[in-house]
């Protein structure tokens, strides 16, 4: 069986055209052209037609886009997916002309694993920097995320006005405070005596 150029066209909102895209896969002689109108923000399993394009891909298959940016959210999405294609023997061109796995031959898989270790770099060294923030943080007495804590002076007036026999909603109304925050300050309290 003779391989098939495959096209897949997105788009993220219904103001866009997505018709110009699938004019340039079909221009570039895909065989078939998958597209769709969807919103970065959906999940993999949410694009139909981009997991109908892929599942319908064998080995010796050339996947076109316009961009790398149209099959996948991330930069992590976009890089796996390329090295799952490259391990499935399936190539990957983009019309932007970016890359195209078929033309570097046997570079190819080196161009993929050199762009999967560079993610894994990039991975360890975000992790890094948001460990070394924390640690910063937490020296520096900073808050390290989470809603700040309840004040003494509000805990105390809670358990003030509870004592004064207000419920947790007249409490509520009082200072503004969640329902769940009060209840919390009252079990507290209880619990420790």
């Amino acid at each position: 069986m003779s391989s098939r150029t495959i096209g897949y066209a997105r788009v993220s909102t219904s103001h866009q055209d997505v018709e110009s895209q699938v004019a340039a896969l079909n221009e570039a002689g895909c065989d078939l052209v998958f597209s769709e109108v969807v919103s970065t923000r959906k999940k993999e399993k949410d694009r139909p037609q981009l997991q109908a394009a892929l599942s319908c891909l064998i080995e010796g298959d050339e996947l076109v886009c316009h961009s790398l940016s149209r099959v996948g959210r991330t930069q992590v999405e976009v890089i796996n997916r390329l090295h799952d294609l490259q391990e499935n023997k399936v190539h990957v061109r983009t019309l932007d002309g970016l890359i195209s796995t078929r033309a570097l031959g046997k570079m190819a898989p080196i161009l993929v694993g050199l762009l999967t270790g560079l993610n894994e770099v990039e991975r360890e060294l975000i992790r890094e920097r948001t460990l070394e923030s924390i640690e910063h943080r937490r020296k520096n007495g900073q808050s390290i995320g989470g809603r700040p804590r309840t004040s003494k002076q509000r805990e105390q007036l809670v358990l003030d006005l509870r004592e004064q026999g207000d419920s947790y909603r007249q409490i509520r109304d009082m200072t503004s405070m969640g329902y769940h925050t009060i209840r919390r300050i009252i079990i507290d309290r209880e619990t420790a005596a």
